[in-house]
Parts: structure tokens; sequence; C-alpha cells
């Protein structure tokens, strides 16, 4: 993809404007320019800005942004004809009110040329995640999906749960909804298919089996109750299973147990049995089931109230692996169609899309979505709109789950908007806050002193914008106070270094701080300092005894004050104190559980895991390391005579 400088080919015309086909993402319908159209004050000014790029611009596939004075990214978009979509932009009477505003506030443009337009929707998808836009519709998604993986890459292959980068050697099986759907999926494997769970290192020291076996869970295969062959039996029997090929395991299973119990060998038949009555108990499960189907993914769209959601469930192997709601934002100009097309593009931006997938209306520019994420996938891909059969069956009910999903959602904002609305009036703010951030620090006696900040707005806890602070300063350790005064320095400082003019969206209406007069009075202090008073901080800090209910808030200009015990507003104020707490504390231990697992051995140059390992085994601690003579270290296995100089060297100061 090439950037578009400035061309001066003098076959580009301005009057030469190819029409296409009306875009459906809400760009507008493109042509040739109105001549008279009233484009008077910044309206014009935006149009006159656009015409200019539209003069050198190719016909070619590409991507343009539209930028606005401060530099902000306000719309992506993706073009069959750069050109021609472009000057769409310069008719001022075919834009509706969306898209005046957004070329309104345009100042410059920037663009790239692409090879097709397929390889043009991928880029737009790319650079919508990174830049955000506010006129394009957005998918606020940054989790990725679990996986089951049984890996390959040990001797005795192990079931587990998986996040992130796959490895070639191991065999992945998903994606799952959540972290819930894995967990009991594999709850329930391990009861049909008793694989080792344990991580390598748990496995390498076992003496007996554990408990896991004890209950049926585990064959033990770390002190031989199991031989090989059987053992990778097994994995076989789950590889299928996970495949796909369920009917088989199962008739497998019955043929064994049947054996077995014709040998007399009813223990070996009871497992058996036990393990089939697990797979049925997992295969029962399943609100939208496809058997018919290898994988694909469901897309169910509902639109109420000014608000949409997408339901999106995953079939693997003819299973539902569970399904997840969304709700993207920017949707209101587009319809149910349009917002598929935006929210299928994003969701694949970094995944990979599979063979088939199953919409609950005909997708804007299906075509072309499919070019593209056969492009990205390496594999051909198709989005169907099924009207009839299991997969309709499917597709309506999961239509229903979109449904009820945003029922609860706009039910939990209408309660959440007067939580805010009664915050808002216990603190005397102009409006209800749209975003509220709480601190709270967590340390012992000073040892691995952290803060923590958690947001929440009116859609609840914005737990990726969840903030932590290790504190730097040694002064302030243990120092309740100046860990609040590092915190908040560091928070606000570094967001005027980004956002001087306070334009973004990440700036708080409302800081709440776990602490009584002190803590505020830090809080008041740096933000004053910083240029900051107009931000609204509140101390919050429990009772007489420390008793929920008793809560005192503390204000500037305002005298200590509380709530009545049963007020809904003191509710929702604690459930914020205590998520912050919760998120400190939860920091901190982490921290200090790494603090605790570091060695002497660390700081020493050029030694990795394996040789740590190696040196802990053979001379059982750090410190009988550092008394080790050089050649005791030089006869460890792995450490060469280099290795073992810069060692001794290290603990005897370079001696």
């Amino acid at each position: 993809m090439d950037p578009v400088s400035d061309p001066t080919d003098p076959e580009l015309k301005t009057d030469d404007v190819s029409a296409e086909a009306p875009p459906t993402d809400g760009s507008p319908v493109e042509g040739s320019p109105v001549e008279g159209a009233p484009v008077e004050g910044s309206l014009g000014d935006g149009i006159r800005t656009i015409g200019e790029f539209v003069r050198t611009l190719p016909r070619k596939p590409g991507v343009y942004r539209m930028i606005g004075a401060d530099g902000e990214v306000l719309y992506v978009g993706k073009a069959r004809s750069l050109r021609s979509r472009v000057a769409a932009y310069t008719q001022a009477t075919r834009l509706d009110t969306r898209l005046m505003r957004m070329v309104s506030a345009t100042r410059t443009m920037e663009f790239a040329v692409t090879e097709s337009e397929a390889e043009a929707l991928l880029l737009e998808n790319n650079l919508i995640k990174r830049f955000k836009p506010r006129f394009n519709v957005l998918l606020r998604d940054d989790k990725s999906f679990p996986y089951i993986v049984i890996r390959r890459d040990t001797e005795w292959s192990q079931l587990a749960k998986h996040r992130g980068t796959r490895e070639p050697a191991n065999e992945y099986f998903g994606p799952f909804a959540s972290a819930t759907a894995v967990n009991r999926t594999l709850y329930a494997l391990q009861r049909a298919f008793p694989l080792r769970s344990c991580s390598d290192g748990v496995f390498s020291t076992r003496t007996r089996p554990c408990l896991q076996y004890q209950i049926k869970r585990c064959t033990a295969p770390c002190v031989g109750r199991i031989d090989k062959p059987e053992y990778d039996g097994i994995v076989s029997e789950v590889r299928d299973f996970l495949g796909g090929r369920n009917r088989e395991v199962q008739q497998s299973l019955s043929q064994r147990m049947e054996q077995a119990s014709a040998g007399l060998e009813f223990e070996r038949a009871a497992v058996l049995r036990d393990r089939i009555r697990a797979l049925a108990h997992i295969q029962s499960h399943q609100s939208i089931a496809l058997e018919s189907i290898d994988e694909a993914d469901i897309f169910a769209v509902h639109a109420e109230g000014g608000q949409v959601c997408v339901e999106v469930f995953f079939i693997r192997a003819g299973q539902n692996l569970g399904n997840r709601a969304y709700f993207p934002s920017h949707t209101n100009h587009l319809d149910e169609p349009a917002v598929l097309a935006a929210f299928i593009g994003q969701f694949y931006e970094a995944r990979q899309a599979p063979k088939l997938i199953l919409t609950s209306h005909d997708v804007a520019e299906a075509e072309l979505l499919e070019s593209a994420l056969a492009l990205s996938s390496g594999h051909k891909v198709e989005i169907r709109h099924p009207k009839r059969g299991e997969q309709k069956d499917a597709l309506d009910q999961a239509v229903v789950n979109a449904r009820e999903a945003l029922a609860r959602r706009m039910a939990e904002r209408g309660t959440q908007r007067q939580l805010l609305e009664g915050v808002a009036r216990v603190f005397a703010l102009e409006a209800p806050p749209e975003r509220i951030e709480i601190y709270d620090n967590s340390h012992i006696q000073g040892a691995a002193p952290v803060g923590g900040m958690v947001v929440a707005g009116p859609d609840g806890f914005v737990k990726n914008s969840y903030r932590k602070f290790n504190i730097k300063s040694e002064e302030a350790a243990g120092d309740d106070f100046a860990m609040m005064r590092e915190v908040l320095a560091r928070r606000f400082g570094r967001a005027l270094k980004e956002d001087p003019d306070r334009n973004e969206e990440s700036w708080p209406d409302l800081v709440l701080i776990d602490g009584g007069q002190g803590q505020l009075e830090v809080a008041r202090q740096v933000l004053t300092e910083l240029g900051l008073e107009d931000i609204a901080i509140v101390g919050i800090a429990k009772g007489p005894d420390r008793d929920a209910g008793r809560e005192r808030f503390f204000m500037p200009g305002r005298p200590p004050f509380s709530l009545e015990p049963r007020d809904p507003v003191l509710y929702f104020l604690q459930r914020l104190r205590d998520e912050a707490h919760r998120f400190a504390i939860g920091t901190h231990r982490t921290r200090r559980a790494a603090d605790i697992s570091r060695s002497a051995l660390d700081e020493v140059p050029g030694i990795g895991a394996g040789r740590k390992r190696a040196l802990l085994h053979h001379f059982g601690s750090a410190r009988a390391v550092a008394m080790a003579t050089l050649e005791d270290i030089k006869s460890v296995p792995g450490i060469s005579d280099a290795i073992a100089q810069k060692i001794h060297d290290h603990f005897r100061g370079g001696r």
C-alpha cells in the first residue's frame, strides 16, 4: 500500500468523477459535485478543504482519513475509487446532519492507496481500531478469546486453558466466549478424559498421586500409574471429541464397556460408564447447536431505543462454545445490515474468521467482506443469511438473546443513570458524572507499595481503564499521604502531557479518594498545583469501628457529612470504594508474590530461567551459589566456564 502524496497527473481532472453505488456504511451517496450548493460558515470551510484534495486523488481503491484541527481522526472510510468517494463529501445538499458535522470539523485528510477494495476494507478496520474515530461505528472489545489446548510439546500431553499466542506444536480448540465457558468445559472433559492438567513444574516433582487421581480426574502419569500407549489413546479420544467426532468416541467407549463387562472386568466397565455419562453431560447443555456444521460464527443484531446489541455465538464441531453480547457505539445513523458489516469487519481485524458466518440480516457489501476475510484468514469465507432450516432456527434464538441482552442493558443503564444523578445531587455536581475515578493504595509496612485506580461510568465499571501504579519513591513507601500524592501527580501529570486541552473522554468528572481529610487535602493540593481545580474530589472514609454504612464524606469547603444508612447512593459509593480496595490489594499481592519469587540470581547478567533452575537444583539456594567456589559452579550441568566466571565475579564484587 502506497501513501498518496500529491500526484500531478494531468489526466486526473476535477470534473471527471465516476459514480459508485450508494455506500452502506453511513457515508454519503457519491456523484459529481452540485454547482451552487449552499456552503456557508464552517461547513463551507470543510467542503473547500476536501475539494482541494479531490483534485489530486486517483481513481483507485484505498482508505481516507478525515482529521480535525487538533489532529483528531474524525472518520476512517474505504473506497473503490478514492476520488469518487471523497468528492461526494463536497455535495452539501446531500449530506445528513451527522455528515455535515463531520465535514465542518475536517481540516485536513490523509490517504492510502491499496491494491483492491478488499485490502482497503482490512486497512479501514485496522485504522478504526487504532484511532477509534467518533464518526465510525466502534466495537468496544479489548479481550482475546480463550481456547482449550492439548499441549503436544511435552512427553505427557496436558489439557489446559489457553489465552494468547498459539504455539505451532500444540492443538487448540475454540474460541470460547468466556473463561467461564472454558472452565466449565474443562471440568466436564476431565471427568470423561482423565488427562493431566498440572504444570510441568508440578508434574516433574510428584512422588505420589495427587488428589486429582483420587477423585478420578487424572490417571497419574507422573508416577507411572498408566503406560504411554494407553495415555496417548485418551489424548486421541479428546482430540476426536473436540474435533466433532463425538458419536464415534461414545460408540467406542460403549463397545469397550460392554467388552469389559463381558470379561468380568466390572471396575474397568464402571470407569468407562462414568466417562460416557460425562460426555453426555457435556453435550446436553447446548442452547444452540448445529451438528451439520463443522465451524461457524453466528451474528444476531437487535436495535431498540437508539441502541444496538450484537450477539455472537461460536459453533465448533457442531457444539455451542458460548456467546457474548456486544454494544457497539456510534450506531444511531445506521440500519442493522450496515451495523453488521462494520461490526464483523472490526471483529475479525485481529482474529481468524471461520469458513461460515451466519447473520440475522443481509449484510451490506457481503461479497466485499467475504473477499477481505478470505484474504486475512487464508481460506474461503461465506457470509450467509439463511431463510429456513436449523440454521434459521439457531439465528432466531440468537436474535432472542440479543433482544434480551439489550433489554437488560437498558434497564441497568436506567438504574445506573439514577444512581449517577443521586451522586450529582449529594456532591452538588453540575451534571451526573460520566466518568468517576476511584483511588486506593495498598502495602504491608511499606513493602511492595502500589496504588490503584478504577473507573466507573454510565455502563458500570470500565475495567479496561483500570490502572496500577508501582510506587517509585522510597520515601513514599509506607506513607499513605505521600503514596496518594505520587499516584495522583503521575496520573494527572501524564494526562496533561498527552491531552493538554482536555478534549479526550479520559478526564474524570469526579475523583473519589479512599480516605479522610488528610488524603483529601493531598489530592486537592496535587490538582491545584496542576491547574485542575475544576475537577470535583471527594474523600470517603469508614465511620467509627470501620463499620460499613457509617461512612463519612469529605469535600473541600464543606464540613464532613454522612448519608442515610439505607440510601441507594451510599450503597453505590460503597461499591465503588470496595472495587478500588479490591483492585489495589490484588495488585499489591501480585507484586509481593513476584518480589518473593525473585532470587539473587536474577541480578546476574546472562542467567536465564534454565540456568537459574540448574544452579538452584545443584546448590539448593541462591545463598549457596554465592558461597560456592568457581570450580563448584563450573561443575553444574549447562554452566560454561565463562558463565561460571561471571557468576563467581558477581557475588564477589568483580574480584
